[in-house]
């Protein structure tokens, strides 16, 4: 008996990895397609031979099906409708990042989801690495002392096409909300303000602002800035970002793809000019999936547990504040409170 009957909005390329795990899930059944263009999702029922009606409009869907879950895999303009209608309807929602296109609209969906009781969760796949897990643990132990300074580097050239490139704020926008959660993820600090500057540099195939430096004042104390950009071409980092955390007693570093690493203070050898200084490397025994299997297992388990997920838009929420408030410093050229 499957438990989650679950129509899929949006049959684009990210609609597979989403469509991977639920075949995968006992408790999973795919009862309808949604796609503006019907014969996109027509094509994408054909591919992954699934004998399932397919709709234009979400609400038809809902009234000739018997769902109780939507997989919201649009493109962003899409989501405030998509997930608002889904839980008026009674469905809970699991969707694709950003939850929406502005702070209003994101608060509104939170809003929604409390109203009606219903779960909205956000994928945030980048929390889902086993060796984010390890860094995540290394700073909560204090291997490094308070934390007082966390720094993210971001630079890659992706040639996407389609909206990303005609985005006003791609970078900010589209990919951002990853590196901000990581960092209230690593820390569990939240944002208190913003100074964000956005611009294009020369080369740029993107129309609207692909690069940025922000610095954020996190509830904590601590501070973390961003510096990053989408048309940034050799000597890549990682999609994960590169990140230096420095703390009362040593530093940590995690380049995205390795394990995290620090050196503290050597406590045998006397303080001099420059602390002497030992490496420790963070213990990989986070047990859980990775990536986007990771986080849709989390709302998985959270919906069945009845419990909030990792990911809740309510938490989910703050990281696009983040967002938000950068691109609204950046218009302003003032810093930006939260």
């Amino acid at each position: 008996m499957k438990n989650h009957k679950i129509i899929l909005a949006g049959c684009g390329t990210m609609a597979h990895t989403w469509l991977d795990y639920a075949s995968n899930r006992n408790s999973a059944e795919i009862v309808g397609f949604v796609d503006v263009n019907a014969a996109t999702a027509k094509a994408l029922a054909e591919r992954r031979s699934l004998q399932v009606p397919v709709f234009t409009d979400l609400s038809d869907a809902l009234d000739q099906t018997d769902a109780s879950l939507v997989f919201d895999v649009t493109i962003p303009a899409a989501h405030k409708q998509v997930v608002t209608t889904a839980l008026e309807r009674g469905c809970h929602v699991f969707g694709e990042k950003p939850m929406a296109e502005s702070l209003k609209d994101a608060r509104e969906v939170v809003k929604t989801a409390q109203r009606t009781g219903l779960n909205y969760f956000v994928m945030q796949n980048r929390r889902y690495q086993k060796e984010i897990r390890a860094f995540k643990q290394l700073l909560a132990t204090q291997t490094i002392g308070q934390v007082g300074s966390i720094h993210a580097d971001f630079f890659l050239g992706p040639h996407f096409g389609g909206f990303r490139e005609a985005m006003e704020s791609p970078l900010i926008m589209d990919m951002a909300i990853h590196t901000f959660d990581q960092a209230r993820f690593l820390t569990g600090a939240d944002a208190v303000s913003v100074y964000c500057h956005e611009y294009n540099p020369p080369g740029s195939w993107y129309e609207g602002n692909s690069s940025a430096v922000c610095i954020f004042e996190m509830s904590d104390g601590s501070v973390f800035t961003y510096r990053g950009s989408w048309s940034a071409v050799g000597h890549s980092t990682s999609w994960e970002a590169d990140w230096r955390v420095t703390g009362s007693k040593g530093t940590a570093r995690w380049n995205g793809s390795d394990n995290p690493v620090c050196e503290v203070i050597d406590p045998s050898r006397p303080r001099g000019f420059m602390d002497h200084v030992h490496v420790i490397e963070a213990e990989n025994t986070w047990p859980g999936q990775e990536g986007h299997f990771g986080c849709l297992g989390e709302m998985f388990s959270a919906l069945e547990e009845e419990r909030l997920a990792e990911t809740d838009c309510r938490d989910n929420f703050k990281s696009m504040a983040m967002v938000f408030k950068a691109m609204e410093s950046a218009g302003s050229g003032k810093k930006i409170f939260f």
